[in-house]
């Protein structure tokens, strides 16, 4: 997985619309990447409603927001219509960017095994570097988590 003060790796992706994504064209802004399992789950929801809920702070703050998940495009449009979530959704059908950010692999649920997404946060300044990770965020207060650490 990466780390603070790693680089992160050049990416290409996709968002909700099918519209591509590049860290490159978003240099020069704080960004806070999330990573979840599954568009519409409890947890996941819990998560994006809390960014939604205070997503102005964020903005206020210099702060894009990205979420990503192995879905595609059509379950973010469902997800963000259901959510009224502002922030774009990327979708990693591939696993692609999951890999790169070391996030997908085996997982366990209910003591269940399977190949899955870690819910993390990444933290990324304006140079393309990692600030903070925050592994299993508080779904319920994650602004705050994102916030204090763009602060510190």
């Amino acid at each position: 997985m990466l780390q603070a003060g790693d680089r992160v790796p050049d990416f290409e992706t996709r968002d909700q619309h099918g519209n591509t994504v590049k860290l490159q064209d978003l240099r020069g802004q704080k960004i806070a990447i999330y990573f979840y399992p599954k568009d519409d789950t409890p947890g996941c929801t819990k998560q994006a409603c809390n960014l939604r809920d205070n997503y102005k702070e964020l903005q206020d703050a210099g702060i894009k927001i990205l979420g990503a998940s192995l879905d595609d495009e059509a379950s973010h449009q469902k997800f963000i219509s259901k959510f009224d979530l502002p922030f774009p959704l990327l979708s990693d059908t591939d696993k692609s960017l999951a890999e790169s950010f070391g996030v997908y692999g085996e997982r366990s649920f209910m003591g269940k095994k399977y190949m899955g997404v870690a819910r993390t946060t990444f933290l990324i300044d304006e140079a393309g570097t990692i600030k903070k990770v925050i592994s299993k965020p508080d779904v319920e207060a994650h602004t705050d988590e994102i916030l204090e650490a763009f602060a510190a």
